[in-house]
């Protein structure tokens, strides 16, 4: 997969649904049920962050079990995150930042990568490197949406996915701004959901976001 196709895999994964679920998982045997409930839900892309031992585990059960779900990993932070993503089964890396060895790592490893940037120096420097689809981290701290509307007209060229700090009440405003195809949140997977293996209620959680954008 060379890197245009990568790109084109990375668009793929952020127009599926309005939100990417952003999940920090700390029991793995969690992770198909509550994959297929945000599956049924309407979105099947999902973010397992790299932020708990149980995560690559996670990922591996997701991509082995759960019909219709396209698994990322999210916090990758160099080349072993890069590669233990890959090895674990993983279809997108995501990235809170974007460091020359990070993208040389991504340049050699066959998996797309979804690279953050807070500023437009660091979007300019990526797109350089041909990067059109970002993360844009923390989206809310860094300016939230009136920064990317204000990058619309200077790189036009570019496509995000803004997350940190975004929340159902206000992805809306994301989601209308020409240059966003999607944005990254963890609500749909709330810690108490999780712990309580309540899957209905993520599934209309995800139901509720599959809705963001008709």
């Amino acid at each position: 997969m060379n890197h245009a196709d990568r790109q084109q895999e990375i668009e793929r994964a952020m127009r599926l649904a309005p939100v990417i679920p952003v999940v920090v998982i700390e029991d793995a045997r969690a992770a198909v049920p509550m994959a297929r409930a945000l599956v049924a839900g309407g979105v099947p892309a999902i973010e397992v962050t790299l932020r708990t031992a149980a995560a690559l585990e996670a990922v591996r059960a997701i991509a082995a079990e759960v019909e219709g779900a396209m698994v990322g990993v999210g916090t990758v932070l160099g080349e072993a995150d890069l590669r233990a993503a890959y090895e674990a089964g993983a279809r997108f890396a995501v990235s809170p930042g974007a460091t020359s060895r990070l993208l040389d790592a991504a340049a050699d490893i066959p998996l797309p990568l979804l690279p953050g940037a807070a500023t437009a120096s660091e979007a300019m420097a990526l797109l350089e490197r041909g990067y059109r689809h970002l993360k844009f981290f923390p989206a809310v701290p860094a300016g939230g949406a009136k920064l990317l509307a204000a990058w619309a007209g200077p790189l036009p060229q570019l496509r995000f996915c803004p997350t940190g700090g975004i929340s159902a009440a206000t992805a809306g405003e994301f989601l209308a701004l020409p240059n966003v195809l999607c944005v990254g949140g963890s609500w749909l997977t709330p810690a108490d959901k999780l712990a309580a293996g309540d899957w209905a209620g993520i599934e209309a959680l995800a139901s509720a976001a599959a809705g963001l954008r008709t």
